[in-house]
């Protein structure tokens, strides 16, 4: 009996090997490859601050008047009570003249009407007229010239003068920042987090902290407070984070912070790029293989391996968007992953 053939059949086998013979004979796809290596990563939340003393006292004149004299800058180092600005006070001075003169009389009348006691001759009620009068010059004496020493401003404690709003003659409003003092203390770092990082950050979380004035520097601090309520309007919540004794970062410089969340040591670490939804492409056999692996922190440079890999993988860089499973490629260089931090 004759056999029936199947022609599709045969058609189909010498499609797959036609495109196998195809995918093997074609000439490879050069990629960038590297290899996974041991290193720390760090899962962090980024944060830009400005360094500020720890207690920032504005001082200001509880009267207004223009300003005559500045016996104080920036910079200058000075001491609690010492004497920093005056403003206008000649027609209080006269005033407290005047007032110096009443007051004089109405002593001297007093003083009269006592000798006079003395003498068995007073009226009590004379006397007791006198007294009141004084005393009432008295006080308004005082009163006049407590007055005037709102138009002294002193300094309330020892500390550094940060800065100085004001130029001799010009008007001073009431209660119109003239100084900012530093008051002697450590200083610190007001840093602002964005609202979904801040459940992240606790008290005494260790910071690392850049500045542009010292950009081969790396400074460490500690989260200090946390305000416990946030801006609506940049929807950020403001950290305070300390700075040792001896930083060399002065007061107003702006600083970039990594606040460190969790940090793993020794681990493996792949460049970013070479990790897409958990999975990346290896050369095995010379032919391009998708596998899929455990991640631990991601950052932007690179991301940790907790499975699926073997040291010796070969793991291709930047896979091509036309890459297929058991194309062939072949490495042009090897790239080292990084032994540095994978920062989230």
């Amino acid at each position: 009996m004759r056999k029936k053939t199947y022609p599709w059949l045969v058609l189909a086998a010498l499609i797959v090997a036609g495109v196998v013979y195809g995918l093997w004979h074609t000439k490879p796809l050069q990629v960038d490859t590297t290899q996974i290596k041991r290193g720390t990563a760090v899962q962090a939340v980024y944060a830009t601050g400005v360094v500020e003393p720890t207690i920032n006292v504005p001082i200001a004149p509880r009267a207004a008047g223009k300003l005559i004299e500045l016996l104080v800058d920036e910079g200058a180092q000075v001491r609690k009570g010492q004497l920093m600005a005056r403003l206008e006070d000649a027609n209080l001075q006269h005033g407290i003249e005047q007032l110096q003169a009443q007051e004089h009389f109405a002593k001297l009348a007093l003083d009269r009407q006592e000798h006079i006691d003395k003498l068995g001759l007073g009226i009590k009620a004379e006397r007791d007229k006198a007294y009141a009068e004084w005393k009432a010059a008295k006080a308004a004496t005082d009163r006049a010239q407590e007055e005037r020493s709102f138009m002294l401003l002193r300094a309330p404690s020892d500390g550094i003068v940060m800065r100085r709003d004001g130029e001799v003659g010009q008007y001073i409003a009431i209660n119109q920042v003239l100084f900012y003092l530093a008051v002697a203390g450590d200083l610190r770092i007001s840093a602002d987090v964005d609202e979904e990082d801040i459940p992240l950050i606790t008290k005494g979380q260790s910071v690392l902290i850049r500045a542009d004035a010292y950009p081969t520097q790396v400074h460490e601090g500690q989260i200090l407070e946390i305000t416990p309520r946030g801006d609506s309007t940049t929807r950020s919540y403001r950290v305070r984070i300390s700075l040792p004794k001896d930083t060399p970062l002065k007061v107003g410089m702006t600083t970039d912070s990594n606040i460190i969340i969790e940090k793993h040591e020794n681990v493996w670490l792949l460049p970013a790029s070479t990790v897409s939804n958990n999975k990346v492409w290896l050369i095995r056999n010379q032919q391009a293989q998708h596998v899929e692996v455990k991640t631990g922190i991601s950052g932007e440079r690179e991301v940790e391996i907790v499975d699926g890999l073997r040291p010796e993988d070969v793991v291709i860089l930047t896979p091509p968007a036309e890459l297929k499973t058991g194309q062939r490629v072949t490495p042009t260089t090897t790239v080292a992953a990084s032994n540095s931090s994978a920062k989230s």
